[in-house]
């Protein structure tokens, strides 16, 4: 028997360093991550140093001629570009090459349109595909009707890019609708947690850095939690009980990553907007990767870009179980800082303990003597807040507890409306 499978790809990395900041070997790391977590094998890397990227081609002249001898040598299947490639570029560097050339945006599209479970997630990712594509229609139109398998051919819409440009951008706009329409849909649940009067926290990181096992561990959710980047997308919010009764929802967010494409930003923006109406920000950090302080300025410029500022800022550093010694752990921007091992367990105690005391800060102590006439509202503090004691006398009951500080005021102003 024959048996039948996707052929693996093999691919060389290629990239451009244009100063010593760039740090464009650590970045080629990464690719070689997103190239595997794609289903592709490197080969090799190849890093040019050059004052700037050459306009038409990406690379020199001279480092083709390296670049194409390398794939004959070792029979790549392709090239990966570290950068973001323009139509002129990728059709030029194709031509040189004689090869498939993709760049690191269509590697982390790829990986997207392959991890999107949901309609939300499938939905911002067809579009930013389409907006990826449609503006490199021009440059790539000799090879819109190749048909194969690979990185930058999986994903819904695929055969829309065989029509023209105007029915490409006609399918952009419906997704754009059918995604205003999910937006609406999280607005409305946000004002449901709002009138609920719940605190919320948005778990934030650089991929890979443990956010989904954090949130499985402090809530049992169950949810995909996998040692690869981008393992999950689709954010999902699940409510953690504390000390004293206390709840809190955390919501999973996609990761960050170097080089995020603008187009994957735009189209994340409603998921990635949690950050920006949460109470908390949980930064997840993997102490364990010696590029550490990188992916903390990255993640920070990314919260920057989505307009999320003026947040209580945790930060988790997680993954402390892999190393023996670990460097002096500490982040100037946040405001706590916690060590902990989501796998393990260590240190979520304490991150618990963390999290109940600043809840308990942003509440207000009460006491009140409600008649018996009005003895049902006392609910509301059973629900949203933390009910210490009842007494019981001949005027009513006496109660004793702590209130949400929103709450505490909307229940004094209905007290003094009622003198």
């Amino acid at each position: 028997m024959f048996e039948m499978g996707e052929e693996k790809e093999r691919v060389l990395l290629v990239g451009v360093s244009t100063c010593e900041e760039d740090d464009t070997s650590a970045s080629l790391d990464e690719l070689e991550e997103l190239v595997k977590t794609a289903g592709a094998e490197t080969l090799d890397k190849i890093i040019q140093n050059r004052e700037q990227v050459h306009p038409s081609t990406y690379l020199g002249k001279g480092k083709i001629e390296e670049v194409k001898w390398r794939v004959f040598e070792t029979e790549a299947t392709g090239v990966v570009c570290d950068d973001e490639l323009s139509p002129a570029q990728l059709r030029n560097l194709e031509e040189a090459l004689d090869t498939k050339v993709m760049d690191r945006t269509m590697v982390i599209l790829d990986i997207f349109a392959r991890h999107a479970t949901t309609r939300e997630g499938k939905i911002q990712v067809e579009l930013a595909q389409l907006k990826y594509r449609a503006a490199r229609l021009v440059g790539i139109r000799n090879s819109l009707s190749r048909l194969g398998g690979g990185i930058g051919t999986r994903g819904p819409g695929e055969s829309k890019l065989e029509s023209d440009r105007r029915l490409i951008h006609e399918r952009i706009g419906r997704l754009k609708a059918e995604l205003e329409e999910v937006k609406r849909h999280r607005e409305v649940s946000r004002q449901l947690r709002s009138r609920s009067h719940s605190l919320t926290a948005a778990i934030v990181g650089y991929t890979n850095a443990g956010k989904s096992t954090l949130l499985n561990a402090l809530t049992d959710a169950g949810i995909l939690a996998e040692d690869k980047l981008f393992a999950t997308l689709d954010p999902t919010t699940r409510s953690v009980a504390l000390a004293g009764g206390q709840k809190l929802l955390l919501t999973d967010t996609v990761g960050f990553i170097r080089k995020l494409p603008h187009h994957l930003i735009e189209a994340f923006k409603s998921t990635l907007e949690e950050a920006k109406y949460s109470d908390l920000i949980l930064h997840v950090v993997d102490a364990s990767n010696p590029k550490m302080d990188t992916q903390m300025y990255i993640v920070y410029e990314t919260l920057k870009q989505l307009g999320v500022e003026g947040k209580t800022v945790i930060t988790v550093f997680n993954k402390c179980d892999r190393a023996d010694t670990l460097p002096a752990l500490r982040d100037f921007s946040s405001d706590y800082q916690v060590r902990i091992s989501a796998k393990t367990g260590e240190g979520l105690d304490e991150l618990r303990q963390l999290l109940t005391s600043i809840l308990q800060e942003r509440r207000v102590y009460f006491e009140h003597l409600y008649p018996y006439a009005r003895a049902g509202e006392i609910q509301q503090i059973r629900t949203y807040g933390e009910l210490v004691s009842e007494e019981y006398g001949q005027e009513g009951i006496l109660v004793k507890g702590y209130l949400p500080s929103e709450l505490y005021l909307k229940v004094m102003k209905n007290e003094d409306e009622k003198v």
